[in-house]
């Protein structure tokens, strides 16, 4: 149980941060940026974008 105690109490420390929507745009930015670095490492996802890119040249 003190295990699920510390859960609760990070979680309302959380919902205190989400009230600002400057955290939010920061989670949004941070965000986008990792899922586009991620796409580039996925070989199925990185052979759809050569493709992409070879087709336009």
């Amino acid at each position: 149980m003190p295990l699920l105690g510390s859960f609760l109490n990070v979680f309302v420390i959380m919902n205190g941060f989400w009230q600002s929507p400057w955290l939010l745009i920061i989670v949004a930015l941070v965000a986008a940026y990792l899922g586009s670095k991620v796409v580039e490492y996925i070989p199925f996802t990185r052979r759809i974008i050569e493709r992409r890119e070879a087709s336009r040249s």
